[in-house]
Protein backbone atom coordinates (compact mmCIF):
# COMPACT_ATOMS: atom_id res chain seq x y z
CA UNK A 1 0.00 0.00 0.00
CA UNK A 2 2.85 2.30 1.21
CA UNK A 3 4.75 1.50 -2.15
CA UNK A 4 1.67 3.08 -4.39
CA UNK A 5 1.14 5.98 -2.45
CA UNK A 6 -0.95 5.24 0.19
CA UNK A 7 -0.71 5.45 4.10
CA UNK A 8 -2.66 3.12 6.49
CA UNK A 9 -2.46 4.24 10.08
CA UNK A 10 -5.08 1.53 11.86
CA UNK A 11 -6.25 -1.80 10.73
CA UNK A 12 -9.41 -3.31 11.78
CA UNK A 13 -10.78 -6.68 11.80
CA UNK A 14 -14.48 -6.92 11.47
CA UNK A 15 -16.60 -9.97 12.02
CA UNK A 16 -20.01 -10.49 9.79
CA UNK A 17 -22.01 -13.70 10.83
CA UNK A 18 -19.01 -16.38 10.27
CA UNK A 19 -17.18 -13.73 7.82
CA UNK A 20 -14.15 -11.92 8.90
CA UNK A 21 -12.88 -8.99 7.30
CA UNK A 22 -9.74 -6.88 7.03
CA UNK A 23 -10.60 -3.76 6.98
CA UNK A 24 -7.93 -0.90 5.79
CA UNK A 25 -8.58 2.82 5.77
CA UNK A 26 -6.42 4.34 3.86
CA UNK A 27 -5.54 8.08 2.33
CA UNK A 28 -3.27 9.28 -0.40
CA UNK A 29 0.43 10.81 0.75
CA UNK A 30 2.41 13.07 -1.03
CA UNK A 31 6.07 12.51 -1.41
CA UNK A 32 7.94 13.16 1.96
CA UNK A 33 5.07 12.79 4.29
CA UNK A 34 6.30 9.98 6.48
CA UNK A 35 9.91 12.13 6.76
CA UNK A 36 7.57 15.51 7.47
CA UNK A 37 5.66 13.29 10.11
CA UNK A 38 8.40 11.49 11.91
CA UNK A 39 10.37 15.05 11.49
CA UNK A 40 7.49 16.57 13.91
CA UNK A 41 7.23 14.03 16.01
CA UNK A 42 10.18 13.32 17.07
CA UNK A 43 12.85 15.49 15.86
CA UNK A 44 14.72 12.69 13.86
CA UNK A 45 15.46 12.76 10.25
CA UNK A 46 14.90 10.29 8.30
CA UNK A 47 14.80 8.98 4.39
CA UNK A 48 10.99 8.03 3.39
CA UNK A 49 11.40 4.51 4.14
CA UNK A 50 13.35 4.73 6.87
CA UNK A 51 10.60 7.06 8.24
CA UNK A 52 7.82 4.84 7.59
CA UNK A 53 8.98 2.10 9.04
CA UNK A 54 9.87 4.52 12.36
CA UNK A 55 6.52 5.47 12.41
CA UNK A 56 5.15 2.22 12.23
CA UNK A 57 6.90 1.25 15.70
CA UNK A 58 5.93 4.38 17.40
CA UNK A 59 2.22 3.15 16.35
CA UNK A 60 3.17 -0.39 17.62
CA UNK A 61 4.41 1.03 21.02
CA UNK A 62 1.47 3.55 21.48
CA UNK A 63 -0.87 0.49 20.75
CA UNK A 64 1.36 -1.75 23.34
CA UNK A 65 1.14 0.86 25.82
CA UNK A 66 -3.08 1.45 25.43
CA UNK A 67 -3.45 -2.60 25.51
CA UNK A 68 -1.09 -2.75 28.84
CA UNK A 69 -4.15 -0.50 30.40
CA UNK A 70 -2.59 3.04 30.31
CA UNK A 71 -4.79 5.61 28.63
CA UNK A 72 -4.70 6.65 25.47
CA UNK A 73 -2.34 8.80 24.36
CA UNK A 74 -2.00 11.66 21.22
CA UNK A 75 0.70 10.84 18.36
CA UNK A 76 3.09 13.95 20.11
CA UNK A 77 3.35 12.27 23.55
CA UNK A 78 3.57 8.71 22.57
CA UNK A 79 6.56 9.62 20.08
CA UNK A 80 8.49 11.47 22.40
CA UNK A 81 7.69 8.15 25.25
CA UNK A 82 8.99 6.06 22.22
CA UNK A 83 12.18 8.27 21.58
CA UNK A 84 12.80 8.40 25.19
CA UNK A 85 11.76 4.44 25.88
CA UNK A 86 12.77 2.77 23.03
CA UNK A 87 14.73 4.60 20.50
CA UNK A 88 17.76 6.59 22.61
CA UNK A 89 17.74 2.88 24.79
CA UNK A 90 18.50 0.69 21.65
CA UNK A 91 21.18 3.54 20.00
CA UNK A 92 22.74 3.48 23.90
CA UNK A 93 22.68 -0.51 23.47
CA UNK A 94 25.20 0.08 20.32
CA UNK A 95 28.83 0.15 20.96
CA UNK A 96 29.72 3.49 21.29
CA UNK A 97 32.62 3.18 18.43
CA UNK A 98 30.60 1.97 15.79
CA UNK A 99 27.45 4.10 16.61
CA UNK A 100 28.94 6.67 14.05
CA UNK A 101 28.56 4.46 11.29
CA UNK A 102 25.18 4.78 10.74
CA UNK A 103 22.57 7.96 11.60
CA UNK A 104 20.67 7.25 14.49
CA UNK A 105 17.53 7.16 12.16
CA UNK A 106 18.93 4.60 9.65
CA UNK A 107 20.53 2.49 12.33
CA UNK A 108 17.09 1.99 14.02
CA UNK A 109 15.83 1.36 11.10
CA UNK A 110 18.23 -1.65 10.35
CA UNK A 111 17.66 -2.73 13.77
CA UNK A 112 14.21 -3.26 13.17
CA UNK A 113 14.44 -4.94 10.20
CA UNK A 114 17.70 -7.59 10.83
CA UNK A 115 14.97 -8.10 13.97
CA UNK A 116 12.35 -9.01 11.64
CA UNK A 117 14.56 -11.42 9.43
CA UNK A 118 15.58 -13.29 12.58
CA UNK A 119 12.18 -13.82 14.15
CA UNK A 120 10.56 -15.13 10.88
CA UNK A 121 14.07 -17.63 10.71
CA UNK A 122 13.29 -18.14 14.45
CA UNK A 123 8.91 -18.42 13.81
CA UNK A 124 9.02 -16.27 17.09
CA UNK A 125 9.69 -12.20 17.76
CA UNK A 126 13.30 -12.87 19.09
CA UNK A 127 13.39 -9.26 20.91
CA UNK A 128 15.64 -6.26 20.41
CA UNK A 129 18.30 -7.65 22.49
CA UNK A 130 19.07 -10.59 20.77
CA UNK A 131 18.19 -8.37 17.25
CA UNK A 132 21.32 -5.80 18.41
CA UNK A 133 23.66 -8.50 19.38
CA UNK A 134 23.27 -10.43 16.18
CA UNK A 135 23.33 -6.64 14.17
CA UNK A 136 26.28 -5.06 16.25
CA UNK A 137 28.19 -8.61 15.26
CA UNK A 138 26.74 -9.39 12.09
CA UNK A 139 26.26 -6.66 9.98
CA UNK A 140 27.52 -3.32 11.78
CA UNK A 141 31.33 -4.23 13.03
CA UNK A 142 32.28 -5.64 9.50
CA UNK A 143 30.19 -3.12 7.12
CA UNK A 144 32.23 0.19 6.06
CA UNK A 145 31.81 3.35 8.05
CA UNK A 146 29.39 4.90 5.56
CA UNK A 147 30.09 8.01 7.21
CA UNK A 148 33.73 7.84 6.61
CA UNK A 149 34.79 9.45 3.19
CA UNK A 150 36.18 7.08 0.38
CA UNK A 151 39.83 7.40 0.56
CA UNK A 152 41.61 5.94 -2.64
CA UNK A 153 45.24 5.38 -3.35
CA UNK A 154 47.60 5.65 -5.98
CA UNK A 155 48.39 1.87 -5.13
CA UNK A 156 45.06 1.53 -6.46
CA UNK A 157 46.06 2.35 -9.74
CA UNK A 158 43.07 5.33 -9.80
CA UNK A 159 44.83 9.05 -9.05
CA UNK A 160 43.93 10.51 -5.53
Amino acid sequence: MNELGFDVEEVELVTEGGDVRLVLPTKVVEPGHHTRRLLRLTGLEAQENQARRLLNDVTRYRTSLERSGEKPVSDTAAAGRWLAEVFEPTIAAVPAELRGRRAAAELFHELLEHRWFLSEEAGKDIGMAKAITSYVDDVLRPAADEKSPLVLSDEEGIPS
